[in-house]
């Protein structure tokens, strides 16, 4: 007996130092998220400070790009000021409880199963929110959008898509400027590209890269049948030049006289104008600006984002598969979407969603889809998939 006795005092001992390890594990997770938590606020509360600077009041670069940190940031301090109240009435109520009063203590135990109840709820969205972000989330962006598979009813499509895009756009508030724009004979567009400009652009929109397919019946169809055709999208951050180190001897620029639409002045003068990055052999152009000046500007710009994509898409292939992943991959040879016309059904494949609202997702309304993409990402990224 007294061997069985002192082998249970033993188990005792290491359940006990197992579960405190536990404890200490645990503590010490949460004391690294309180510290991220405290730096934030921090930083949060700096970028206050440097907002009521009337030097940086009187730079509107800077003061632009301050009020977008802060404004990234709100979402955390918010949380974490909620979570210190929360905390704090915990606490005070634990003392209550302690009191003789038997009403008092009552009140206590309420308020802290209240105060309990809540706290695993907020932790988790702080989690969320302490998950790294993506640089480029706060960037405008340029769009692409190219008639692909299908002839005819590609290019259709194609303009299908930036309708809905625009309407999209315009929801949320957000700026449209068309940098380039070839229109198809049959309708729709061969390719059309434009700058997206607002708060949030790039973290929103990053998820439409890809090939995005369509099944319906043609208006050229007489036979009735349903066709599947495709348009790829492509979703690039806007860069700054300090951004992208381009030497000025690495391009070549053309002008010619512009074609299409855009009036008898447009096309009196060489005020179109294409770029082209050399050492990758990218090109950019630009006719529908008012002024030669206009279309450099355009063209400039979206060459940069272009060379950008291309540099960064050949690092990102050497260093990991993470373009591979269920949400946001950016392959423009992947079926991302399928919009059935016939089923009035949308699917995303990468998450498996399927939205039997077609008409609603063409009128711009893709609010469900973009936050389901971006509840996934955020779930591979908390789970250490990405």
């Amino acid at each position: 007996m007294p061997i069985f006795s002192c082998l249970n005092h033993v188990f005792h001992v290491l359940l006990m130092c197992y579960e405190y390890k536990n404890i200490m594990e645990v503590k010490a997770m949460n004391e690294s998220m309180l510290d991220r938590l405290k730096s934030m606020e921090n930083r949060f509360e700096e970028l206050g400070h440097m907002l009521m600077d009337p030097d940086i009041g009187s730079d509107i670069k800077k003061m632009t790009e301050v009020t977008k940190e802060q404004s990234s940031l709100q979402a955390a301090y918010d949380l974490y000021q909620e979570y210190k109240e929360v905390e704090a009435g915990i606490s005070d109520a634990k003392e209550l409880a302690k009191e003789n009063d038997p009403e008092i203590k009552e009140m206590a135990k309420m308020e802290l199963e209240e105060l309990e109840t809540r706290m695993p709820e907020i932790i988790s969205k702080l989690e969320v929110e302490l998950i790294p972000k993506d640089p480029n989330d706060n960037k405008n962006v340029i769009m692409e959008i190219r008639g692909a598979a299908g002839g005819d009813e590609g290019n259709i499509f194609a303009g299908d898509l930036y309708r809905m895009y625009v309407k999209y756009c315009e929801s949320q508030g957000w700026k449209i400027d068309v940098l380039e724009a070839d229109e198809a004979e049959a309708g729709g567009y061969s390719l059309i590209s434009f700058n997206v400009i607002g708060d949030d652009v790039y973290g929103k929109l990053k998820y439409e890269s890809g090939s995005h397919r369509v099944q319906r019946v043609p208006k050229t169809e007489t036979q009735g049948r349903v066709h599947t055709s495709t348009a790829t999208v492509l979703v690039m951050p806007e860069m700054e030049e300090v951004d992208v180190q381009i030497n000025k001897n690495d391009l070549r620029i053309d002008t010619y006289r512009a074609s299409g639409a855009g009036g008898q002045h447009i096309n009196k003068t060489d005020s179109a104008v294409r770029i082209t990055h050399l050492p990758t052999g990218i090109v950019a152009a630009s006719q529908d600006g008012r002024s030669q000046h206009d279309n450099k500007d355009k063209a400039m710009k979206t060459l940069i984002a272009r060379v950008y994509d291309y540099y960064q898409s050949q690092q990102t292939e050497a260093i990991d598969s993470e373009r591979k992943s269920k949400v946001g991959t950016g392959d423009r040879a992947e079926k991302i979407r399928t919009y059935n016309y016939p089923q009035n059904r949308v699917t995303d494949h990468r998450i498996g969603l399927t939205i039997q609202q077609l008409d609603r997702i063409m009128d711009g309304k893709l609010d469900d889809i973009i936050t389901a993409l971006i509840n996934e990402d955020q779930r591979l990224k908390l789970e250490g998939q990405k």
